[in-house]
């Protein structure tokens, strides 16, 4: 509620402005007053005129002369009102401007405390370390390895393929195997130590017994 009631407070100046205006409300409402007198003060010089009493619309006539003169006096001050109004409108405006300009100026040199020359320095130097860092990485990727550091690389990546292999075969069993395993494998048939003779097609026996019998 009190921040409200501050912000919504009239100042001197708002015064000033609405003194201002209703002044320039008076003004042209007496204007409009005086543009009355003129057409009264012409439709009696015309009707004095009419009746043939000459001297009676000069008179009106010098009457409407002298509300003119007030008609532009009052132009005159309006104007200066107009003028007045707008230059301390704009001058709250320029007020307002400075104001804002004032607290940014506050918070740009605290962004600058907080950002110190020696720390964008330090900043600009680390990043510089880590491009040059980059690069060396990137030359020596780019074909600058020697043959023997190539060959340590074949070697190593070697290794590491037969290390997976190793990881990828089964276990060997550390326990002894039953006897009735022994048993079993016992039991198989004997592996043959001669050449089977080559059998001979059924046809090529039948022609070899007609030519002994014959």
């Amino acid at each position: 509620m009190g921040s409200s009631v501050s912000k919504n407070k009239i100042t001197s100046q708002d015064r000033a402005i609405l003194d201002l205006k209703l002044q320039r409300d008076k003004l042209k409402k007496y204007q409009k007053g005086i543009n009355a007198v003129l057409e009264k003060e012409v439709q009696a010089a015309r009707t004095a005129l009419g009746q043939g009493n000459k001297k009676k619309a000069l008179l009106a006539l010098k009457k409407k002369k002298y509300q003119e003169q007030l008609l532009e006096k009052t132009d005159q001050q309006l104007l200066n009102l107009e003028e007045l109004t707008q230059s301390i409108e704009y001058a709250i405006v320029e007020k307002e401007i400075m104001e804002g300009l004032k607290n940014g100026n506050s918070v740009l040199k605290e962004i600058h405390k907080e950002m110190s020359l020696e720390a964008v320095e330090k900043l600009m130097d680390d990043t510089a370390d880590a491009i040059a860092y980059q690069n060396e990485i990137e030359e020596l990727l780019s074909g600058k390895i020697s043959d023997e550091d190539e060959e340590e690389i074949l070697q190593e990546l070697e290794s590491l393929q037969q290390q997976e292999l190793d990881a990828q075969l089964p276990s060997i069993p550390n326990k002894p195997i039953p006897d009735a395993e022994r048993n079993k494998v016992g039991d198989l048939p004997e592996v043959p130590t001669h050449t089977p003779e080559e059998q001979v097609p059924v046809k090529q026996k039948t022609g070899e017994r007609e030519a002994m019998l014959a």
